[in-house]
Formats: structure tokens, sequence, C-alpha cells
């Protein structure tokens, strides 16, 4: 089939790839000259199998609320004069119970192990290089009631298959030594020595050559003005060259929606409503004053709920979510506040290591930061949508770079006709008993 990819981030190039590998004709729309120049750019890097957890839990309405008027806070609302937040937000607050809890755990559970193995296949046959680790992922708490709940975390990600040990101090520090200077803080740790971290963004750029080289057509610098529909079925998608405002109108068998966040307002222009909120997250890349001293295993940091993964001589630090709409300003207050808190928090953990100096005190921190699309579940969405030659691969909130490959193989194996083979409820398949997923299936509205 003739397939036109909308968005080349890490999720779209993913797609893309494995749409190809199954013979089909692919076309990969993006409106950056490059893959991978917006969500995908400057994430944690890290590979998280064993972090698949929801944001929606029991505790997160009471937490939301305090942080509320915290700007360094890790997950901050702020109110919009926006339907859709509000929209968002109610569905968000339906799944903040136990039982919801467990049934999102499973389905992002069972797409990150899917996922994780078909990156590993595809680094394999690709041969693609992005400074990868394979030296696992160590949580780090450094407050007691919080290292006491971690247990019960671990034993979750167990039932799932996901071995996320629980270790005290004394085997944190002994797994990753650069921890050292914070040890006086430190009440323990869970670590699971099969997760791994990377630069997605070289990652994808590379994937989206290789594209390239088994025959992907590219269209890098074209905006999507519409998707146009008759008769229940999408019939084209008309674009906008950035550089020449040329427009052109491209036919398919299949149009794949895969552009994160703006997913949402582009299928709302066709009458199909997707619950997808951009989460604003933020990064710092640094560069290493004293390699010998810098992690080499990635870090969760519990306390600011931020992760921290070395890349080569540099250290990528990220986290918090700030649900505010598409503002991808970063000379706000609030901006500014948290990405002070980023280099603040490296400086603590890892005092002299990194350059944290701030640009004012002649410091050259690189500050990014993208729009997570996020589903109330946190449960992408995959499969295919109520109108004809309509599919979507979106709403991975913050595990795009860990679901991304099996994202890309699940949908493209289900746009050839076959059926993954994981537990996942895919949209638009009616023997699938009703869950997360499906639930969100029924709020996409044509």
């Amino acid at each position: 089939m003739r397939v036109v990819v909308l968005g080349a981030g890490i999720i779209g190039t993913s797609t893309a790839w494995h749409l190809l590998q199954r013979g089909h004709e692919v076309l990969l729309v993006d409106r950056q000259p490059d893959a991978a120049l917006e969500t995908s750019f400057a994430n944690a890097a890290q590979i998280s199998v064993s972090y698949c957890e929801p944001w929606a839990n029991r505790q997160a309405p009471w937490k939301a609320l305090k942080w509320m008027f915290d700007a360094q806070a890790p997950l901050l609302w702020r109110p919009q004069w926006d339907r859709a937040q509000w929209r968002w937000l109610w569905q968000f607050l339906g799944q903040c119970h136990d039982a919801a809890f467990e049934r999102n755990v499973a389905q992002l559970v069972a797409l990150g192990r899917y996922s994780h193995a078909t990156l590993h296949e595809m680094v394999a046959s690709t041969g693609i290089e992005y400074q990868r680790s394979q030296r696992g992922i160590a949580h780090v708490y450094s407050d007691a009631r919080a290292f006491d709940e971690a247990a019960a975390a671990a034993e979750l990600m167990r039932r799932h298959g996901v071995q996320r040990q629980v270790i005290g101090r004394d085997e944190l520090l002994r797994i990753e030594p650069a921890l050292q200077a914070y040890a006086a803080h430190i009440v323990g740790g869970t670590y699971t020595p099969t997760d791994e971290h990377g630069d997605a963004r070289v990652f994808t750029q590379a994937l989206a050559r290789h594209c390239a080289q088994q025959g992907a057509q590219l269209l890098f610098q074209h905006e999507v003005e519409r998707l146009e529909v008759a008769g229940g079925a999408v019939q084209r998608v008309q674009l906008r060259c950035r550089q020449t405002g040329q427009v052109r109108a491209l036919q398919a068998d299949a149009y794949v929606v895969a552009c994160g966040s703006y997913s949402a307002p582009l299928l709302a222009s066709v009458g199909v409503r997707v619950p997808i909120y951009p989460g604003k997250g933020y990064s710092a890349t640094l560069a290493l004053r004293d390699p010998a001293r810098a992690p080499q295993v990635s870090l969760i940091d519990d306390a600011r709920k931020i992760a921290l993964s070395r890349l080569g001589d540099q250290l990528r630090v990220a986290g918090t979510i700030e649900l505010g709409g598409f503002d991808l300003r970063l000379d706000t207050p609030v901006a500014q506040a948290r990405c002070h808190m980023l280099l603040q928090r490296v400086e603590e953990l890892f005092p002299g290591v990194a350059d944290t100096r701030p640009p004012q005190q002649g410091g050259q921190p690189n500050f990014w930061c993208g729009l997570r699309p996020a589903t109330p579940t946190n449960v992408p969405l995959i499969g295919r949508l109520p109108l004809q030659r309509l599919w979507i691969n979106a709403g991975h909130g913050t595990l795009g770079w860990t679901h991304g490959a099996g994202s890309g193989r699940a949908l493209a194996e289900l746009i050839s006709g076959e059926r993954p083979a994981l537990a996942f409820r895919f949209l638009g398949y009616d023997d699938a008993p009703r869950d997360a997923a499906a639930e969100a299936k029924a709020s996409c509205v044509a």
C-alpha cells in the first residue's frame, strides 16, 4: 500500500521504518528540516520499561492541588480557558483509582517490553549508534516514606515481568559510585539492569536516513494544511512547503497521524476528538567538567521526579510536567524557575561534575522544552480511527522513547492486516475487551 505518515518524531519514523519492512510505499512528512526536532529532540534519553507507570493514581489529585502554586513542582497544572484542558482533566481524575492504575500499568508495561525487544532488533539490523548505554536505570530515594512505597512499585513491575530490584544505599553506591557526594541523603533505591538509555534524536534521525535508503520519500519542511474527507474516508492530505509556499496534495491508501500533541487539533478539524493534551517537559544538556566523577548509570531522582543520563561528554537532565496548553516559551518566570531547578538539582547530586552555571554567569546550558502528548490513562492511542484510511499513533506522554520502536511496529502490523503479539487494546478492534485504551477509543467521536 501507499502510506502517508504525518510526523517524523520517534513514533512516526519508527512507523515508517516498519511499514517499509513490510513492503509498503511510505511518504514521511514533517514541518521541521529533519526528523526528531520537536518532542523527540532532547528528552530524558531513558528506555525505562521499569518506569512504565501512569501519572494517574490515587494520590495524584491531592499532589496536583498541593503543587499548583509551586513553579518548580514535578507536576504543575496551569488552568487555561481551554475546554480541551478541562475535558482532559476530568477524564484524568476518572483514572485516579487503584483498579485503573493496575489496568493502565499492564498496558504500558506490555507495550514497553514489546518495544524494547523491537528496539534491539532494529539496532541489530541497522547498526545505528546513538550513545547507547545498557547499564540499567537506578531510582534514587532520599525520603524514607517514598522508599518504603518503592517496594510495592517494584513488586508490581515484577508481576509484569520486569526485574526492578529494591536495593539499599550501599548497593546503590556500588552500582553508581558517582552518587557518593550525595550519599548522606540517600535512604535506598531500586535498580533495573535491563533498562538502558541513549540519544533519541540521534537514533531517530539515523533511522529516517535508513528509511530514505529503503525507498521512503522524506517530505521535510512541509506543513499539514488539512485532511480532506469525503464519503466517510480521508481522500487526501494537503501540504504546504515552508520554503517555497507551494501547495501539494497527497493521496494514499492509509494516512497515519503521528503528530504528538498536535494530533488532537489536526483530528478535531475532521470531527475526530482524541483525548490527548500537551504536557510541557523541560531538559538541560550540560557539558561535563569532571567526566571521571560523572554518572554512568541512568538515574531517576525521586525527590524532584527528574531523570539524568550521561550522553558522551554531556549530562542530560530532564523532567517535570506542566499542563498549560501549547506554550513552548522558555523565557517565562515559570519556565525559568523550572530550568533553574534542573541546574540546582544537578549541582546538589553531583557537585562540580557538570557546568551548571547559568548563562548570565558564563555557563552554556542547553535548555529545551517539548510538549509530551498525554492521554488521561497515559496509554497511547494506536490503531484505526472512525474515518476510513485514517490511523493514529500518538499519546505516548513521557514514554515516547521507551514505546517508540514497538508502537511503530505494532501499527505497521495492524495496517498490514496482522495482529501484534502483545496484550494491548488497539483502537478500532471490536474483539478487544474494554479497558483503558478501549475507553479512549470510546472518546474518539467522529
